[in-house]
C-alpha cells in the first residue's frame, strides 16, 4: 500500500504563475466580508487499488473453500466488506501458514486475515488491529471418549495443526506436553479432526470458533471438554510500516462493528453475535 505521491515543486512553480497572470489581467478583485473566513480545501481521499489478503485455505469457517471451490468463510466476508469500506478491492491468496510472517514481510501479501491470534511474540514482527474475536483453545474427543479433562491425555496421541496459536497454548502448559504419548502435528485441522474419527488421535486440540463448527455439524459425534488451553483474541495482521493502512482499517471494523454489520456476519457464520 503505497500513499498518493504529491509534487510540491509542481504546485509552487503553478501557483507563482498563476499569481503573476492575476496582477497582470485580472480585474480588481471585490472586496469581501471583514470576518469571511477562507474557503475549506478539498482533498481528495487515497483509495486502496487492492488488497491483497493471506490465509489458510482450509479452515473453516474463518476461509475455506465450498463444493464449487469458491473462497468462503466468516473472515473472507468481513474482508470484503472493510475492503468495500476503505473504497478499495480485495484478493485472497492461498499461503503457507507456517510462513505467513515471510509471506507479509516480503510484500506478496498485505494482510494476514484467517482467524489470527494477537500475540505479545507475533507483535515483534507485525502490527495488529484492533480485536475483532474472542476465541479459546479447546480439546474435542470422540463422544464417550475416556479423556474428560487435561489430566487424562496423559498417555496420549494429541492432534494439533502445525503453526497454529492452538501449539503455543499446549506448550506453555510443560506438565501436560511432557504426560503426552505424542503431540502429532498436522497440515490443517480438518486433517486431524479426520483421524480423531478414525482413531489415529486421541484427542484434537483447536481453535473453539473451528471445533464449534465441525461440531455442531456433526451432532452426537464429538464432545468438548470443559477444561481449555485459554483464551485468546483473533486480530488481522499487518506489516509494521502500513501505518496508513492499519488506520484505515481499524476505521472500518470500527464502523462494522457499530452499524452492526460485524453481528451480522458473525451470527451467519456462528448462529451469534461473538464480535469482540
Amino acid at each position: 500500500m503505497k500513499a498518493i505521491k504529491r509534487f510540491p515543486a509542481l504546485l509552487a512553480a503553478f501557483a507563482f504563475t498563476f499569481v503573476l497572470s492575476a496582477c497582470n489581467d485580472a480585474p480588481a478583485p471585490t472586496p469581501s466580508a471583514p470576518n469571511a473566513a477562507p474557503a475549506a480545501a478539498v482533498v481528495p481521499p487515497v483509495v486502496a487499488t487492492k488488497i491483497v489478503v493471506g490465509l489458510d485455505d482450509n479452515f473453516p469457517p474463518m476461509g475455506f473453500r465450498d463444493e464449487q471451490g469458491q473462497l468462503v468463510g466468516f473472515d473472507i466476508d468481513m474482508a470484503k466488506e472493510a475492503a468495500k469500506r476503505m473504497g478499495g478491492e480485495v484478493e485472497f491468496k492461498a499461503i503457507d501458514w507456517n510462513a505467513k510472517e515471510a509471506e507479509l514481510g516480503s510484500g506478496r501479501i498485505d494482510l494476514l486475515w484467517n482467524g489470527l491470534t494477537i500475540t505479545e511474540e507475533r507483535k515483534k514482527n507485525i502490527n495488529f488491529t484492533a480485536p475483532y474475536m474472542e476465541n479459546h483453545q479447546i480439546v474435542v474427543v470422540q463422544s464417550g471418549s475416556p479423556v474428560k479433562t487435561k489430566a487424562d491425555m496423559a498417555g496420549k496421541v494429541i492432534g494439533i495443526q502445525d503453526g497454529s496459536s492452538a501449539v503455543d497454548a499446549v506448550e506453555k502448559e510443560a506438565a501436560v506436553v511432557a504426560s503426552l504419548k505424542e503431540l502429532k502435528k498436522y497440515g490443517d485441522n480438518v486433517t486431524a479432526l479426520l483421524d480423531l474419527n478414525m482413531g489415529r488421535v486421541d484427542a484434537v486440540v483447536l481453535d473453539e470458533v473451528v471445533g464449534r463448527y465441525y461440531t455442531a455439524k456433526r451432532p452426537g459425534e464429538y464432545e468438548v471438554l470443559e477444561e481449555n488451553f485459554g483464551t485468546e483474541e483473533y486480530g488481522v495482521g499487518l506489516r509494521k510500516d502500513d501505518a496508513e493502512l492499519l488506520a484505515k482499517l481499524n476505521q472500518a471494523l470500527d464502523a462494522m462493528k457499530s452499524d452492526g454489520t460485524a453481528a451480522k456476519i458473525a451470527t451467519e457464520w456462528f448462529g451469534k453475535d461473538i464480535i469482540k
